[in-house]
């Protein structure tokens, strides 16, 4: 598994708060990709041991936002979420998920980002495609 990036934790933390309580950890951040995870914990479960969808959406969510705010134009004071699809592809029951985003699209008013969740074995669980407004 990868090495924690301390730096980028921290940034998801302070900016999301939530991101800390659901124990979300970067393992990478910069314009081009970020990359994020979640450990598999039995509160964040439905029944059967399956990670939550809404677990899965929210580290995709956050993921995306910290690679939206990385690809801000000059002069922009953040984004906010306006779109976002996701299609689940199998069940995460153990490990992590581990959520990449790259951005498609970095505009002036929007931003694009595409985000795949995976579990401990590389198989897809997820993919995220989501629209983020520049502020």
């Amino acid at each position: 598994m990868s090495e924690v990036d301390e730096e980028g934790t921290a940034l998801f933390h302070q900016t999301m708060p939530f991101t800390k309580l659901l124990g979300v950890e970067a393992l990478e951040h910069g314009k081009d990709v970020v990359r994020a995870r979640l450990a598999w914990d039995e509160s964040l479960c439905t029944l059967g041991g399956v990670l939550h969808g809404g677990v899965l959406m929210s580290l995709a969510d956050a993921t995306a936002a910290v690679s939206a705010f990385l690809n801000l134009p000059e002069g922009a004071q953040g984004t906010t979420t306006i779109e976002s699809k996701t299609n689940f592809l199998r069940p995460v029951r153990g490990g992590h998920a581990l959520a990449t985003a790259r951005p498609l699209h970095a505009g002036r008013r929007v931003i694009v980002v595409e985000t795949e969740i995976h579990d401990d074995a590389g198989a897809l669980a997820a993919k995220v495609t989501q629209t983020q407004a520049v502020l």
